[in-house]
């Protein structure tokens, strides 16, 4: 490296400046054109994609709005983010940063030293100083365990601030996300975000590692840079770095402006990432309807269609970083390599400097050497400094997406929901004019109603029953239950007996009326596919119960026992082994050992109201009759959506609604002759 150096130095004057500085402008001028051009292709291929999952022109302009660029928007959605991870100053994650920033300094320090004794290294060799050799070499053996230890100092320093930022913000998040039904809500009533879970994992770990890389690769330069700016000046004068700094701040401008997509389609990127692994996760999800429906080459049209959108997407991103790249290894490091040789050799080539007159030959080597390394470290310096825009530009996306993320949490934990409503009139709303008279769409604001916690009463009054797309389903529905007051809920698919239970639970939103209730803790909801959990054979017993909760209620795996024999699944313990068990219980239990594993859970919790969801539907008849039976003498009153008319006889009301907008509630006696029963 210094023989190439010397090399280049020696045949500086023989240079044609002018001639150079044409042709690399020229280079550069050229690549800038053929990017641009490559740029205007790529934006009218994009507009012109067609395919199963096309973008929609609402997300279009949602994207659009929420543009990531090195501007005012992202520095403050980049602070918001690190008060997260950077609670405090006495927080470990500042200690980190301080680590990081002392290695960086003693490294700097490491490499003035380093140039010092290499040049007295090399001075003693062409001076023939076999002494000085030998002390100076035995120096650099004594430091070099030190430096090496400074530079895994910082490479620990920064692996761990990624890992302490990345376990701060995702814990954050994940207690947004998991609190009040957030995550129910972001994928069923707001339609900003379809791909939670790529923000939640790998956005989360690139924005970290991003801004780690970042901060080393930004404070370093900078200290390099000032450390340098003063020694230069003492050397060769403060023209020299002076004129450094000013091509710092040209070249910067410049790159920066021609980065400017980068942030765009980093975040367009991780957009197509995500959209992916939704069709993907789609495919697993409904296996088995689709393995029914043998629609695996519609789905493989519609995964292959996703691939290659992501796939363009990504290739057109590495051409232009190729582009970028050329410019930026021009601009950054060969032009500003130029630079620090043209500045380097004033004090030795020009006739009017007087610096090295009465100097020996070894002298101005050893002069020239330090001068020379210097300036090129500190041309390094400033070239990393102005590529660091790049890693900038990309943090740029990283932030727009996390911050978009925080913005739609933060909206959902206050009720704030963004979803396109339909204007149009839907064939439910032709079906009942009247209905849509009452309450026009317009008029429909969620959270408008009124919630009241109160044991043991459920009462509807004058509440719309309203899905939050805006289809209304019963204009004002009221009636009222009281423990004991076991109510049989049906009518046909499509007339509101699931979006009933969805605003009982408060997983959808009140558009109006009067709710009262108890609390939601009170309410448990048993499903036709009951949901097993990840865990052990007593876990999906007490589910979402943990242990010490089983504990903490003063029940033991006795009592679970008991409630398995109740719903005839007293054997499943020994078969499995014992409560301990782990297995992947969705596939391991039958659908009726699911359900009635349900009813167990149910029966553990003790809810004043039970909302049972066709539940007992692979069940037989007479464990099903034991089960309601239970129900009553422990207390439980329920909500039944059943068509069995089996059923009946457990129950005191029955709420029917005919899909139209109106509906009934009555005795089971006074209804069983008009409903035919």
């Amino acid at each position: 490296m210094v023989n190439v150096l010397s090399k280049i130095a020696v045949r500086l004057p023989a240079l044609n400046s002018k001639a150079s500085g044409i042709a690399v402008a020229a280079v550069a001028a050229g690549i800038i054109v053929l990017w641009k051009k490559k740029l205007d292709e790529l934006s009218s291929k994009r507009k012109d994609v067609t395919g199963d999952l096309h973008i929609t022109l609402e997300e279009e302009k949602n994207r659009k709005k929420g543009k990531a660029a090195v501007d005012g928007v992202f520095f403050r959605q980049l602070l918001k983010i690190l008060k997260i991870i950077i609670p405090g100053w006495l927080s470990p994650e500042s200690g980190y940063l301080l680590l990081v920033a002392v290695s960086l300094i003693a490294r700097t320090y490491c490499d003035v030293w380093m140039i010092n004794n290499g040049t007295s290294i090399e001075r003693s060799i062409i001076g023939g100083d076999f002494g000085g050799f030998k002390d100076n070499l035995l120096a650099l053996v004594y430091a070099m365990p030190f430096i090496s230890v400074i530079n895994q100092l910082l490479k620990f320093g920064l692996s761990e601030l990624k890992l302490r930022f990345r376990s701060r913000l995702t814990l954050h998040l994940f207690e947004k996300y998991l609190s009040s039904f957030t995550f129910y809500k972001m994928s069923n009533l707001d339609n900003r975000i379809a791909n939670a879970d790529q923000l939640l994992t790998q956005d989360v770990d690139k924005f970290c590692n991003s801004l780690a890389e970042l901060y080393s690769n930004i404070s370093k330069p900078i200290l390099d840079i000032a450390i340098y700016v003063q020694r230069l000046a003492g050397a060769i004068g403060i023209q020299g770095p002076a004129i450094m700094l000013g091509y710092l701040a040209f070249s910067g401008l410049l790159l920066t402006r021609l980065r400017r997509p980068v942030g765009r389609m980093t975040a367009d990127e991780q957009h197509l990432e995500g959209e992916f692994r939704y069709v993907n996760s789609r495919l697993i999800t409904n296996s088995e309807e689709i393995a029914f429906y043998q629609g695996g080459r519609r789905e493989k049209l519609t995964i292959e269609s996703t691939f290659h959108r992501l796939v363009d997407h990504l290739r057109n991103f590495i051409q232009f970083r190729s582009s970028m790249g050329i410019i930026d290894n021009i601009i950054a490091k060969y032009i500003a390599t130029v630079v620090g040789f043209s500045v380097v050799s004033r004090p030795f080539l020009s006739a009017s400097s007087t610096r090295h007159i009465n100097s020996t030959h070894s002298e101005r080597m050893e002069d020239y050497y330090r001068s020379g390394r210097m300036l090129v470290k500190m041309a390094e310096a400033i070239g990393r400094l102005v590529l660091a825009g790049r890693e900038l530009t990309r943090l740029a996306g990283y932030t727009s997406r996390v911050s978009e993320l925080m913005t739609v949490l933060k909206d959902l934990s206050k009720g704030k929901y963004q979803r396109t409503m339909i204007n149009q009139s839907s064939p439910q709303a032709e079906g009942d004019s009247e209905r849509q008279d009452k309450i026009p769409r317009s008029s429909l604001v969620p959270n408008q109603g009124e919630i009241v916690e109160t044991d043991h009463l459920i009462r509807f009054e004058h509440v719309p029953l309203v899905t939050p797309n805006g289809d209304i389903l019963v204009n004002d529905l009221s009636f009222e239950v009281r423990s004991g007051m076991n109510v049989l809920v049906c009518g046909p698919n499509g007339c509101g007996k699931s979006s009933l239970f969805r605003i009982l639970g408060e997983l959808w939103p009140l558009f109006g009326g009067k709710l009262v209730k108890p609390n939601k803790s009170k309410l448990f909801y048993v499903p036709q596919r009951p949901y097993m959990a990840l865990g052990t054979l007593r876990d999906q017993v007490i589910y979402p119960d943990t242990v010490e909760d089983l504990h903490r209620k003063g029940l033991t795996d006795r009592d679970l026992e008991d409630y398995l024999k109740q719903v005839h699944l007293g054997n499943i313990l020994e078969r499995e082994g014992s409560w301990d068990s782990i297995q992947d219980w969705m596939d391991v239990l039958s659908g009726g050992e699911k359900q009635r594993m349900a009813m167990a859970r149910l029966f553990y919790h003790k809810p004043q109201f039970a909302i049972l969801d066709e539940c007992t539907s692979a069940v037989s008849v007479d464990v099903e009759g034991f089960m309601y039976t239970r129900c009553r003498e422990v207390g439980i009153t329920l909500f039944t959506v059943s068509h069995r008319k089996s059923l009946w006889k457990y129950h005191e009301y029955v709420l029917y609604m005919d899909g139209r907008g109106s509906y009934e509630y009555k005795p089971i006696d006074s209804a069983t002759t008009e409903f035919g029963s």
